[in-house]
């Protein structure tokens, strides 16, 4: 939201050559939280360094197939705690594997990178929900309306979180009429 109260704007619906299901509507907001590209140049230097090291002590053989089972490892770690999507479509907020139908959110506040710490940090509510990368260092808090739901917020990390909380409270509006 800006300052006067107005939304700002949402990202595109559908990315280039993506489809849209029959009788979905198209997604108002999509990220995935991808690794950065320094991980993967510092993963790949240790593996590096790993080989350098190994290929003294084993045969070449032995090295390489060392080698090709860290690379292997690093790619698959990465992939996997990089897989991680926020949505806001069909009525819902998905963080991950989490589901939220937009009509419990109470509000939407997007997070700098101090507000972020504090809230992960000094402010935290144990019962919250928390989709966190290091790497990502704003968030959105999205608080809950849902007496029979003991969490009270969830603390998401983004790379834009007005854009996320625009859409997301475009989406809470639209659900609520």
């Amino acid at each position: 939201m800006s300052g006067d109260g107005k939304l700002d704007g949402v990202t595109s619906p559908t990315g280039p050559g993506e489809e849209i299901a029959p009788g979905h509507a198209p997604a108002a907001y999509r990220e995935r939280l991808s690794v950065p590209i320094r991980w993967w140049a510092q993963g790949t230097m240790l593996i590096a360094t790993l080989w350098l090291a190994v290929i003294v002590a084993v045969p070449a053989t032995g090295a390489w197939i060392i080698t090709a089972v860290a690379v292997g490892l690093m790619a698959a770690l990465f992939l996997s705690y990089g897989a991680a999507t926020i949505a806001v479509a069909d009525g819902e907020l998905r963080a991950g594997r989490a589901r939220l139908p937009v009509r419990y959110i109470s509000s939407v506040e997007p997070l700098d990178a101090e507000a972020t710490r504090l809230a992960f940090g000094r402010d935290a509510d144990v019962r919250a929900y928390l989709l966190l990368r290091p790497y990502r260092k704003r968030s959105v808090r999205v608080r809950l309306d849902d007496p029979r739901d003991p969490t009270p917020y969830w603390l998401l990390s983004t790379r834009r979180p007005t854009e996320l909380a625009a859409a997301i409270t475009a989406a809470a509006r639209a659900e609520r009429g």
